[in-house]
């Protein structure tokens, strides 16, 4: 097939595996810690899907009967603690203590070296202290991150001290909460069994029997939530998140007479009182950011990797490149699309550069783009598909829980700034492409567009079932996350059980028993298996009927397809074009159990694609855990402490009441903050921080979230750190920094939209915070110069500064066009920025307040832009003329 002969370009399953192992320092398990992570995985991505499909009540139902045992109902707080109690126990198991690499394993090493240089290998402290290193070792350091130590089963055991002293003890959890940890009984009354060790404990000097097992669960909680985010995110936003809490224990020492720190200076608070609000109360690691993880964040995350393990990603990568890649720089066209497609699902930049460069970045190379910028290319696009509706990630859904704001309106708002950005990659790749006389890709080596999507159109229903869901019928985030995973199950299921010997019987049984159950729903008022139990109680309305048949669809199709893969588990399914790892886990499976053919066949690899899309979910969604519960201390210190006011305050005066210098403040700390760092932690960071702040300079408050957002994603492509697009140079094997500063200048965009937006609300569709409605639209005197005229300024802007960035526009652009194009673009785009600047200039030089903010002002400038665009067009004209003259001379490519 065409396809495959693309697919011998990317990088193999397993070479994409190691080198996101080696990015991420997570292990490579095999045997029976592996299998133990698939099991712990699989039960963490099962208890996910019971909180949004069932709720929080655990029962047991007697089939075919209205009967149901309840087993347990959980609290919030009980819920939220063995979410991150997955996500730890998931952490310490993925990756190691030490690799025996950092300063601490080197250190030990060298003191161990100098003992013996000094004493002799021979001596008896040389050799007591090179024991000792080979202990610690053993039971700590995994070199070759390949298995589970000593350490992490102490810590797996110490991270389901929380849970259960929460599931034992709730009503003590819930008088500490506001009587303080004192109140708590000590660990021998709590559990009786352990009163020996405790006497032996309080017989050396740790008296155990007089503190709170309430404050020693919550001592330890912290400490390995710090401890998992080192492993999983580093030692600097273990650090940052440690300092805060150090900070709130020992704030109250700063001065409050010194100028600005002053401001910062707190209440003194006991440890006591501190342990308790940072992990058992909704204000710490258990705050917003870990209930919006527990109800909206992990079942998105798992949606994308029951999505990806479908195939559908490869899918639309093929799609992709049969749409444009016959076109001027056609793979990378191709990768702007794919990429900004599948990083929307992912949420993780790294991991989309890593996936789906795979396949993008040797076909780039090899059509004539450097290794350079074919890695930039990936890496700028595969950060930008978190600003891509209608997943984003997991930011969005923060931005909903912080806000307020509707999804709906959430995704609404992001779409004009999203493909603004993604238009300006287009751009800058088409114009590279002109440059170096790249064409596209042979027709004969892609799949035909038309057969291609006849065989995988249905890849699309999720997503349009998702927006249907969100938009349509306004279910809440959760369920609509459900029943689009139910649907992607229902669908493969469907899939695998059709051929041409089943089609029409398949189809006919799905299609009568849907109408049945809107039948059901309609006369009755229940579904089908509501008929069999007795549970209709009157008709229901022709709008009801209809939204609980389309919600009982996937149950139907998943349950009639079940039952004919049941009955030939080893048909042919033509249609049935799962991801290569889910094949591989099979295969792999299958020769473990000493039976091969039990799962390759069609039943086995439908169950192992269900099996592995739940395991892939848990590992992928285990960082954001951890990243969201280290970062909601800094947001409980901040509440704990009472420092908003006095931040607020402060920040004011550092910015000196400066809207711009305020704005340019933000976005340089989220970029700082964004290095290195996922996303989730930088906004919640930045918006604990900066957010009220931003709102009282009278930003609209869904603007000043994703401009946050924006910048926040644009530190994945800043070097220094920039692991983007590092990642990008592995799969390119090219030079990483110059990698880093083209993904950092095709990225650009990522700056000025965001400013553009926040001076325009009328790009995110927004007037006074709200929605446009059509009333708005048709005031014409508000919508042409506060909507219209913004919208085209952006594209136009992002057009514009593609040329400065890339300096060709059918000919080399002399440096000073392009530093004129630049200007084009800020004053169509964000004209408002240069008006505050001269006026803040203007303030500082003269003290006089120059009023420059002004719509008349505003317009003007972006006219002036206009002309300044068409000139510097018209000046390179003769370039372009040449330029399309020398393609047409070559001319294999098409636009």
């Amino acid at each position: 097939m065409a396809s495959q002969s693309l697919s011998d370009e990317a990088l193999s399953a397993e070479e994409q595996e190691e080198l996101l192992e080696e990015i991420e320092r997570k292990r490579s398990l095999t045997g029976r810690a592996a299998i133990l992570v698939a099991v712990v995985g699989i039960l963490f991505s099962t208890y996910q899907v019971w909180l949004v499909a069932r709720g929080p009540t655990f029962y047991l139902a007697v089939p075919f009967t209205d009967l149901q045992y309840t087993l347990t109902s959980l609290q919030q707080l009980q819920r939220d603690a063995i979410h991150v109690a997955f996500a730890l126990v998931l952490a310490f198991l993925l990756f190691p203590t030490s690799t025996g690499d950092g300063r601490v394993a080197r250190a030990g090493r060298g003191l161990v070296d100098g003992i013996r240089a000094r004493l002799g290998a021979e001596s008896a402290a040389t050799r007591a202290v090179t024991r000792v290193s080979d202990v610690v070792g053993w039971a700590a350091m995994d070199r070759g991150r390949d298995r589970v130590t000593p350490v992490d089963v102490v810590l797996i055991l110490l991270a389901l001290m929380s849970p259960l002293y929460m599931l034992g003890q709730f009503d003590e959890v819930q008088s500490i909460r506001f009587a303080g940890l004192g109140s708590g009984d000590p660990l021998n009354e709590v559990y009786p069994v352990l009163e020996p060790v405790v006497s032996l404990f309080t017989a050396v000097g740790l008296p155990l029997d007089e503190i709170s097992y309430a404050f020693i669960v919550g001592v330890i909680g912290i400490l390995l939530v710090l401890e998992a985010t080192r492993r999983t995110l580093g030692f600097f936003l273990m650090t940052l998140v440690a300092m805060f809490i150090v900070y709130a224990r020992w704030g109250y020492l700063l001065p409050t007479d010194l100028t600005y720190l002053g401001a910062l200076a707190i209440p003194e608070l006991a440890w006591t009182s501190i342990v308790r609000d940072l992990w058992f109360t909704d204000q710490g690691v258990f705050g917003t950011p870990v209930q919006v993880s527990v109800r909206f964040i992990y079942v998105f995350v798992l949606f994308g990797a029951f999505l990806e393990m479908s195939g559908a990603g490869k899918w639309f990568i093929d799609l992709a490149y049969s749409l444009t890649g016959t076109r001027t720089g056609g793979p990378a066209k191709a990768s702007v699309v794919a990429s900004g497609f599948m990083g929307m699902l992912s949420g993780s930049s790294v991991a989309n550069t890593v996936t789906t460069g795979a396949f993008t970045i040797p076909l780039m190379k090899r059509s004539g783009y450097s290794p350079e910028f074919s890695g930039a290319v990936e890496s700028s696009v595969s950060s930008g598909g978190q600003l891509l509706p209608p997943v984003m990630g997991a930011a969005a859904f923060l931005i909903v829980e912080f806000t307020g704001t509707p999804f709906s309106e959430v995704i609404i708002a992001a779409t004009l700034p999203a493909i603004a950005f993604f238009f300006g990659m287009w751009v800058m790749v088409h114009l590279e492409a002109s440059r170096h006389g790249i064409g596209g890709l042979d027709r004969s080596e892609l799949a035909n567009l038309k057969e291609h999507f006849v065989q995988g159109w249905f890849y699309l229903l999720p997503l349009v079932l998702l927006l249907y869901f969100l938009i349509g019928l306004r279910l809440s985030i959760g369920r609509s996350g459900w029943l689009t995973i139910v649907a992607v199950v229902a669908l493969i299921a469907l899939i695998a059980a059709y051929n041409e010997r089943t089609r029409l019987a398949l189809l006919a049984t799905v299609a009568v028993l849907t109408i049945g159950e809107f039948a059901a729903n309609l006369f009755t008022g229940t579904g089908l298996a509501g008929l069999v139990t007795g549970a209709g109680d009157g008709a229901g309305s022709f709008g009801g009927a209809f939204e609980a048949t389309i919600g009982s669809f996937g149950v139907i199709a998943l349950v009639v397809s079940l039952l004919f893969l049941l009955a030939d588990p080893d048909r042919e399914s033509p249609l049935l074009d799962l991801d290569p790892a889910v094949d591989s886990a099979a295969q792999d499976v299958g020769e473990r159990v000493g039976r091969p053919g039990l799962t390759t066949s069609t039943l086995g690899r439908f169950t192992t694609f269900v099996v592995k899309s739940m395991d892939s979910g848990a590992r992928t969604a285990t960082t954001v855990v951890i990243a969201v519960a280290a970062a909601g201390v800094i947001p409980g210190v901040i509440a704990v402490a009472g420092l908003g006011p006095n931040l607020a305050a402060l920040i004011r005066a550092v910015s000196g009441d400066s809207y711009l210098l305020l704005l340019l403040l933000v976005g340089v700390s989220s970029v700082i903050l964004g290095m290195g760092m996922p996303t989730t932690v930088m906004y919640i960071i930045i918006i604990s921080m900066l957010g009220t702040t931003l709102q009282d300079f009278g930003l609209a408050l869904l603007a000043a979230h994703l401009f946050v957002l924006y910048f926040g994603l644009m530190a994945d492509v800043t070097p220094p750190v920039a692991i983007a697009a590092f990642a990008a140079a592995g799969v390119a094997k090219a030079e990483e920094f110059k990698t880093g500063v083209i993904a950092f200048l095709l990225s650009l965009n990522k700056i000025l939209v965001p400013f553009a937006f926040v001076f325009s609300p009328g790009i995110l569709l927004l007037r006074d915070g709200e929605i446009l409605g059509t009333g708005d639209l048709l005031d014409l005197s508000y919508s042409i110069p506060e909507v219209v005229i913004p919208i085209l300024g952006m594209f136009v802007g992002v057009y514009a500064m593609g040329v400065a960035i890339i300096g060709y526009y059918g000919g080399e652009v002399p440096n000073a066009h392009r530093l004129l194009f630049g200007l084009s673009s800020v004053m169509l785009m964000a004209p408002m920025l240069l008006l505050l600047l001269v006026q803040d200039v203007g303030r500082a030089v003269t003290g006089i307040w120059l009023v420059l903010d002004t719509l008349a002002l505003d317009l003007g400038l972006r006219g002036a832009g206009v002309v300044l665009f068409a000139a510097l067009l018209w000046l390179n004209r003769g370039s372009q003329e040449e330029g399309e003259a020398q393609s047409t001379g070559t001319g294999t490519a098409t636009d």
